[in-house]
């Protein structure tokens, strides 16, 4: 049960920002063909909207490993393209974007636990099963 709610917990951030994120893709685009990503509006699009599919498939378990998987490889991009607070020379946008850096880290980490929890329970239900 807390495993379940941890999962619910973690993926509402993703729903929520994924789905601001295709409903209102804003300023994003323009930071997206910054770093020469073709056909920026649907990739900022593309990204929300796998977001909230993965994001909901997580909150609900399913498939938890998968959505922890797919919502890792599109947050690792989205954090480097996102908050580039690195090229930031005002020091109060720069230090805003190492929070929001900062915090996908973290979330990059509960879902690293997703898939390391997932793959133990996964074990243990093998030997039980033995």
């Amino acid at each position: 049960m807390i495993r379940a709610l941890a999962r619910l917990l973690l993926a509402v951030i993703f729903i929520k920002g994924g789905a601001d994120t295709f409903l209102n893709p804003g300023g994003r685009p323009a930071r997206v063909a910054r770093f020469g990503i073709a056909q920026p509006e649907r990739a900022v699009v593309l990204n929300g909207a796998t977001m909230v599919v993965a994001g909901s498939a997580l909150a609900l378990g399913w498939f938890p490993r998968l959505a922890a998987a797919v919502l890792l490889a599109v947050l690792v991009p989205t954090t480097i393209v996102g908050h580039p607070f690195w090229q930031e020379s005002d020091p109060q946008t720069r230090q805003m974007q190492q929070n929001q850096f900062a915090k996908n880290l973290g979330l990059m980490g509960g879902l690293l636990l997703v898939l390391l929890e997932e793959s133990r329970t996964k074990a243990a239900r093998s030997r039980a099963q033995s």
